[in-house]
């Protein structure tokens, strides 16, 4: 196996997003990596060709909120741009973490952790599975449904709820 470890022996890992808006999957995930791993950093891409609905502010705050509410505080919450692989060595992370809801999540981020190891090879990714109570869920249909004027509050934390019913 790979060297993940850092030079004090812990493990750190990113578990990187739009989270454009969060939702209880992505906190589900979260709660599953701060359970394994001795560090997690949630880092937010910032994506200047990709539309999203919150700003790279406004989702980390999101996210921040939504962590401290669920106990999860000691979760880091950063942001980046570029490349993840670039991203991980910069702050000198071992491990990819992603969720995966459903079988269609796997040919994407197959691609995707084939890719990371080609440009990172001393980087693992990890794949955690949603709680299937939220494997339905997508930032994507959370958006769509708030924007016809949906209530969302069963699918995002508080802070993500509040965000959505501002921005209508």
């Amino acid at each position: 196996m790979k060297k993940t470890r850092s030079k004090s022996g812990k493990i750190k890992a990113v578990y990187p997003g739009s989270f454009d808006p969060v939702t209880r999957g992505h906190i589900d995930v979260a709660r599953r990596a701060i359970f394994v791993f001795d560090e997690v950093v949630i880092a937010v891409i910032n994506n200047p060709s990709k539309k999203t609905r919150f700003s790279v502010g406004e989702r980390i705050s999101m996210l921040k909120k939504s962590l401290a509410a669920e106990g999860l505080g000691k979760i880091r919450v950063d942001s980046f741009e570029g490349l993840l692989a670039h991203y991980m060595k910069t702050i000198k992370a071992g491990i990819i973490v992603r969720g995966l809801r459903a079988v269609s999540d796997f040919e994407y981020e197959f691609q995707m952790a084939l890719m990371n190891r080609e440009l990172a090879p001393d980087i693992e990714t990890v794949f955690f599975m949603t709680d299937a109570k939220y494997a339905y869920l997508s930032s994507s249909i959370v958006k769509e449904v708030a924007s016809l004027g949906g209530d969302v509050s069963s699918a995002v934390p508080a802070a993500a709820a509040a965000l959505l019913r501002k921005q209508k």
